[in-house]
Formats: structure tokens, sequence, C-alpha cells
């Protein structure tokens, strides 16, 4: 075999593999599933930083984001000029979407009032610095109202609301934890209580000293305690209840009879006669 016809053999060989090559290529770009749509979004208004709880929202408090519409927000709001001047009732983080559920009705402003519920009342209530975990109580958290009472003869410290939830400590409505993480002390706590918890903490706080102890979050059970007193501090004996057993009857003995002595007779009657200047006095019997 010559030069010339072995130049020619290797150009047809190279033209059949880059036919081959070519014809796999075309199947598999043919058989490639086609490129998928840009997902659909909506438009969905944010929080622009991290809003405390109360906070009275401003434009430049929101901005819009696309938010993938097979994934929508409940109660999201599409614009922001709809969130504009309304409070929060729950603490956002940025980028956090707003919905329905964190927004107070339009008009109720901001602050405490529309963080409380239909029927139910807010209370401040005034609490040591250091006992009572004051400076723990942070507003969302949940809390046991004690109530310590000094009386005459025995002092006795006892709950008297469990398990309320507070909306405010000190002077701030703020749900969001310090930057430092540092605990800041309050003297006043504002607390979400019914009506008839409302008097029962009031009438305490007027007769005792308020503390408060920390609940965990997850434990809804109601504390019932029966309160304790001094003496059972101490280990000192109550004193026994007074028994409720029906009194027996006691049988008495009869009084001793005593003889009356018999009544004296009656004096006798005297008759006096005067005759002529002589009286004479005579016995009747």
């Amino acid at each position: 075999m010559n030069r010339s016809t072995r130049t020619l053999v290797v150009f047809l060989l190279s033209l059949v593999v880059a036919a081959a090559a070519s014809a796999v290529v075309y199947q598999a770009a043919r058989n490639a599933p086609a490129p998928a749509a840009a997902a659909a979004t909506v438009p969905v208004a944010v929080a622009a930083r991290a809003l405390p709880v109360g906070t009275k929202l401003a434009a430049e408090d929101l901005k819009l984001v696309d938010w993938p519409a097979s994934a929508p927000v409940t109660g999201g709001v599409s614009r922001i000029e709809d969130a504009v001047g309304r409070g929060l009732i729950a603490a956002v983080i940025e980028n956090e979407p707003l919905s329905a559920a964190k927004l107070a009705s339009a008009g109720a402003g901001a602050g405490l009032p529309p963080m409380i519920t239909a029927g139910m009342r807010a209370i401040s209530v005034k609490v040591d610095d250091v006992v009572g975990v004051a400076g723990f109580a942070e507003p969302g958290a949940h809390v046991d109202v004690v109530v310590t009472i000094s009386q005459r003869d025995e002092s006795v410290s006892r709950v008297v609301v469990s398990n309320v939830r507070v909306l405010a400590a000190g002077t701030r409505a703020d749900q969001a934890q310090p930057a430092d993480g540092k605990v800041t002390p309050n003297s006043v706590v504002t607390l979400l209580v019914t009506p008839g918890d409302a008097e029962r903490i009031s009438l305490a706080s007027s007769i005792g000293r308020i503390m408060l102890t920390l609940r965990h979050p997850l434990d809804a059970s109601t504390t019932d305690t029966t309160g304790t007193r001094v003496g059972a501090l101490l280990g000192t004996p109550l004193p026994p209840p007074p028994s409720t057993a029906p009194r027996q009857a006691v049988a008495r003995a009869p009084k001793p009879v005593v003889a009356e002595a018999p009544a004296p007779p009656p004096p006798p009657y005297t008759v006096e006669t005067i005759r002529a200047a002589k009286r004479t006095a005579e016995v009747v019997k």
C-alpha cells in the first residue's frame, strides 16, 4: 500500500468517526429535557431590619421581595402601604415576611393596646429587682404570681395566679433579646390576665409583696398549691384543725333533791280591850 492509499484510508476513517460522534451528540441533545421555565413569584413585604413588638411600622422598616408563588405566605402583605402605620403584636427578624397574625388591625395604633386580646386585661405589678426573677421576666415569658403576706401570728406565701404571659417589662415593650445577651432588671412588669386574675393580683399587691416565678414556655399546667407558712417552713408542727366530728352527749348525774324546811306557823292574833281606861290583851288561837 503506497503512501497515497494510506492517506486516503486515514481520511475516510476520520470521516466515519466524526460522523458517528456527531450522531451521538445529536441524539443526546435531542433527548435532553427542555430547560425549566423560571419559577413564578409574587411580591411579599418583609422586615428590613429586626423590629420589636409594639413598633409602629414606617415605609423604611419594610421592603418588597420576590416570593415563590408555589409557597405563599399565609396572610402575607403584598404592598408596603398596607402595613405602614400598623403596630406589631409580635417581634420579627430581618427579612422575615409580615403576615396578618403579626400586625395589629388598622387604626389600632402601636404599643401595648393592640397586644391585648379580646376578653383579657393588662395589669402592671411592681416587683423586686433582685428576687422573683424580675430581671428575667422578658416580654413573651410565662410566670406565676406569688404573694407573701405578713400576718399578726404567722406569715404565709402562696401562688395566686399561674401561667400568665408577660407583655412588657419596665417601660419597654420589647421582645427582642439584647444584643449583648445581658438581662436588664425591671421593677415593673405588665401581665396579660383575665379580669378575675386582675382582681386577685390587685388585692394581693395591696396586702402583701408580689414576686414572680419563671415557667417553662411549654408548661401550661395550673399551679395548685396550699401555700407555705412559717411554722411549716421551720418544721414546727401546725396546730391540728378543729374536729368536725359531732359532739357526744355527756351523761350528767341528777342534782340531789334538798328537802325544804317547813314554814313557821303564823303568829297568833291578839285582841286589845279597853275598859274604863284599862287596856287588856287577849290572844286568840
